[in-house]
This record gives C-alpha cells, sequence and structure tokens, in this order.
C-alpha cells in the first residue's frame, strides 16, 4: 500500500485584547507554517504583550486522500485558495484565560464544510502558492468532474399532488355555482 501524500505543518493562535467590556480577549487563527523539527511536539507560548499573544501548536499532518479530490478542486478553484483549521477551546490550558487549540487542518472544502455542519469553530488563512501547486498536481491525477448530465424539463415531468399521488391539470375553466362573484 502506497502511502498518502501528507504535507507536516505546524499552526499559530493569537490571543488579542479586545475593547469589550463583556469579552476582554478574543482567539483567532494566525497562520499554518511548513513543519520545522526545531519546534518541537509540544504547543508553546511564542511572544506575550498586553494586547496580544502567539501560540504555536506543531505536530499537524495534513493527508491528501484520492477520493476528496472535488473537496480541494472547491478549494483550488475558489478566488482565495486556503488551509482550514478546525480549534476548541481548551479549558484545561495553561495559561489564565482558555487556551484555543488546534484540533484539524485540511484543504479540502468538504472537510470545512463537514465540520461547519458539526457547529465546530473553522477558520481558514491562506495556503501558499507552493502547497497550491502540489495540490493541483495532486487534483489533475486523482479528479475528474462527474460529467453533467442534461436535466429533464419540468414540463416532462409527471405531476403529483402534495401527497405524492398522480394529479392533472385542466385547461378548461370552470366556473363555480351559485354565490360566486360573477351570480347574483
Amino acid at each position: 500500500m502506497t502511502a498518502r501524500p501528507t504535507i507536516e505543518v505546524a499552526v499559530t493562535m493569537r490571543r488579542e485584547r479586545l475593547d469589550n467590556r463583556w469579552q476582554p480577549w478574543r482567539w483567532v487563527l494566525d497562520d499554518v507554517v511548513p513543519a520545522e523539527s526545531a519546534f518541537g511536539g509540544v504547543p508553546r507560548l511564542l511572544r506575550q504583550d498586553d494586547n496580544q499573544a502567539l501560540w504555536l501548536f506543531p505536530g499537524f499532518a495534513v493527508e491528501l486522500f484520492k477520493d476528496d479530490g472535488e473537496g480541494y478542486h472547491l478549494n483550488l478553484s475558489a478566488p482565495a485558495p486556503c488551509w482550514f483549521v478546525l480549534w476548541r477551546m481548551d479549558e484545561e490550558g495553561r495559561v489564565p484565560e482558555p487556551l484555543a487549540r488546534p484540533v484539524a487542518v485540511s484543504l479540502s472544502y468538504h472537510d470545512a464544510g463537514r465540520w461547519l455542519d458539526a457547529q465546530e469553530t473553522v477558520e481558514q488563512v491562506p495556503a501558499p502558492a507552493a502547497v497550491l501547486q502540489a495540490l493541483q498536481a495532486f487534483v489533475d491525477e486523482h479528479y475528474a468532474p462527474e460529467p453533467k448530465r442534461r436535466r429533464r424539463p419540468d414540463s416532462f415531468q409527471s405531476l403529483t399532488d402534495r401527497f405524492g399521488n398522480p394529479a392533472s391539470v385542466s385547461t378548461d375553466k370552470q366556473r363555480g355555482g351559485r354565490g360566486g362573484p360573477h351570480h347574483g
């Protein structure tokens, strides 16, 4: 069995101060960067000041699956192809506030859609040109769009009522009986 193409990455998350008394801080996805051995294997605080903190989360493997070619194709054909990152708040974080912890990284629109359907937090950042070129080569090799089928015009569809029973339409005008608008 051949291994799937995999891109090793790390995620940076930024905690930034807000001018809001109900929510003084928020977490946002900062970037997805190529993995480096110097990153180590555990999350760490890179820098912090009074207005923001930047955390590094190493150790993400973005695998490319042959059966998800359409999801990658949709990403590549978007105006701004990107990384999708699913992240959750970790109440066990090592800072006074909960820590925003990335859970998964993908290049597939289908993955992002499933995560959003599950009401997860998903953010995106632009993917670099080298990653997009490799993704395009993968899509070119493994994805063939389904041929479009001609849709049958509605006028040829059989009519059914709201219960699914056969129905018919008559073009003969029928007037109501007594008491209608034209009878006295």
